[in-house]
């Protein structure tokens, strides 16, 4: 089998979900073929799931043979396994090669150190990209090319929205877009046991709950319009939603969602000092 050619070759060290993902979401946009995509990583289960829903993509002995010759490289680990990995690939890192990480909380300026390199990309995706309906928000040191830049903003769309920000600002858009979908399916999971309270039967109550948050979120996106004009337009006098909202500001579950999106907004920075 011949190597992908070095312009079109994608590296990825770890292949866990959000690699998977990103992968899946690059070949089903066309923007890559599965062959010129190289995976690394030691976990046999990871690189079978990835096979499976990736068919053609390559895998590599290690970190270092994963880069070699790749113009971009996904470090896709854990916080806490980044340092070991970058050491490990740094030598085989070509010089005009790309790191684009999606590792939270850990700086441009840590990962340009542990890999050798200035051109570094840092992105924050979410698991949503798993359905290419994702938000990537995204940085990257000023010597990083325009051209590469643009690529990798055009392999993230393929997957979802992307922003770009200051980099001050990525660890509040981890502590928001990044954990946000488990807040989200915390929400769902409780309307749904609400409506099986009331007497609904579980799937039906699932399903509704489900469906209210996509077309809500939907409906937003579609009109722009501030969350507070579509909760104050269902809120009728006397009615059923304004009886709700009072009970979830009774409770505090306005200041409950903020003080979540906070407190991971602060592990997201403990994690970058590790």
């Amino acid at each position: 089998m011949s190597p992908p050619t070095q312009s079109s070759a994608i590296a990825m060290v770890g292949g866990g979900q959000m690699a998977l993902a990103l992968a899946e979401g690059f070949c089903r946009a066309g923007h890559v073929a599965a062959g010129d995509i190289t995976v690394f990583d030691p976990s046999p289960a990871a690189c079978e799931r990835l096979a499976a829903r990736v068919p053609g993509v390559r895998f590599a002995a290690s970190a270092a043979d994963a880069v070699r010759d790749a113009p971009l490289v996904f470090l896709a680990v854990k916080p806490q396994q980044a340092a070991a990995a970058c050491r490990e690939f740094a030598p085989a890192l070509s010089r005009e090669a790309v790191l684009v990480s999606i590792v939270a909380g850990l700086p441009c300026a840590v990962l340009a150190d542990l890999a050798g390199t200035r051109l570094v990309v840092r992105v924050m995706p979410n698991t949503p990209c798993l359905v290419g309906r994702g938000v990537s928000v995204v940085c990257r040191t000023a010597e990083v090319p325009a051209e590469p830049a643009a690529r990798v903003g055009s392999l993230l769309a393929s997957v979802g929205h992307v922003h770009e920000v200051d980099e001050a600002l990525l660890d509040a858009v981890t502590g928001l877009s990044g954990s946000g979908p488990g807040f989200v399916a915390l929400l769902v999971e409780a309307l749904s046991d609400g409506g099986v309270k009331a007497g609904l039967p579980r799937p039906l109550a699932l399903a509704l709950a489900v469906e209210t948050l996509a077309g809500t979120a939907a409906l937003l996106e579609h009109t722009g319009e501030h969350p507070a004009q579509i909760k104050d337009r269902v809120s009728s006098p006397g009615g059923t939603t304004i009886a709700g909202l009072a009970v979830l500001e009774q409770r505090g579950v306005r200041s409950a969602l903020i003080d979540a999106v906070v407190a991971a907004t602060a592990r997201a920075k403990e994690l970058g000092k590790t």
